[in-house]
C-alpha cells in the first residue's frame, strides 16, 4: 500500500505540471470522404446495467506503474459510475459519470488535484460514452470511420471492415490528437482489453478483464 501511496503521488504531480505539445491532426488525411450510412451509433462495450465492468487496470506516466482494479457500472440512463482501488481492495477513487457532468463521490486526499481528475474524467467519459450523432464518414480498405462531434473536440470512431466491429476512438481537436482508445473484442458486446494512450503526455492506461 505504502509503494501505491507513493506512485500515486509522483503521477499526480507529473500529471499537474504537464504541458500539452502541438502536432499536426492527421487522423484521416489518408482517408476518402463518403456518403452518410448512418447519422448515429451506439456503443455497446459499457451499456449493459446489469453487468459490474471489471477490469485489472495498469497506469503508467513517464515510467512510474501504478496497477490496481477499474470498476463501471451503468447505474442510469446517463451515468456511470466509477471506482478504482488498489489490488488489495483500498478504494482510491470513485466518481459518477455522465456526458455533461460528474460527481466526486470519493477520492484520496493525495490525489485530489484539479487537473488529475479532469484527465481522468475525460478518459472515462470518452470510454464509457455509448452515443454519437454522426456528422461525416470516411473509408479506407482497412476500415470505415465516423466522425462525432464533442463540445469543441472530434471523436472519430474506427470500424473494421472485416469484423465491422469497433477497434479504435480517436478524441481529436482541429490541429491534433489528443488519446487514442483501443478495443480488442471478440463479440462487439464486450471489450476483453482496452488501452487509452495519450498523444500530449506520456500517460496510458491498459484495462485487461478480471475474470473473478
Amino acid at each position: 500500500m505504502q509503494k501505491s501511496m507513493k506512485l500515486l503521488l509522483r503521477i499526480s504531480s507529473i500529471l499537474v505540471l504537464v504541458l500539452s505539445s502541438c502536432s499536426t491532426n492527421n487522423v484521416v488525411k489518408d482517408y476518402n470522404k463518403m456518403p452518410l450510412d448512418k447519422t448515429s451509433m451506439e456503443v455497446p462495450y459499457f451499456s449493459n446495467p446489469a453487468t459490474d465492468y471489471v477490469y485489472k487496470a495498469n497506469i503508467t506516466v513517464y515510467g512510474n506503474e501504478l496497477t490496481g482494479i477499474f470498476i463501471a457500472k451503468k447505474i442510469n440512463e446517463t451515468t456511470h459510475r466509477v471506482v478504482f482501488t488498489t489490488e488489495f481492495g483500498n478504494k482510491l477513487m470513485d466518481f459518477e459519470i455522465s456526458e455533461n457532468d460528474f460527481k466526486v463521490n470519493f477520492i484520496l486526499e493525495e490525489l485530489d488535484r484539479k487537473m488529475l481528475i479532469n484527465t481522468l474524467v475525460t478518459d472515462f467519459r470518452l470510454l464509457l460514452r455509448s452515443h454519437y450523432t454522426i456528422s461525416e464518414q470516411f473509408e479506407n480498405a482497412e476500415n470505415k470511420v465516423y466522425s462525432a462531434l464533442d463540445k469543441n473536440k472530434m471523436n472519430y470512431l474506427f470500424f473494421s471492415k472485416p469484423t465491422n466491429q469497433l477497434s479504435k476512438i480517436v478524441y481529436a481537436s482541429k490541429r491534433k490528437e489528443i488519446i487514442n482508445l483501443f478495443y480488442s473484442s471478440e463479440n462487439n458486446i464486450f471489450a476483453e482489453r482496452i488501452i487509452i494512450q495519450h498523444q500530449n503526455i506520456k500517460l496510458k492506461i491498459e484495462l485487461n478483464y478480471f475474470n473473478q
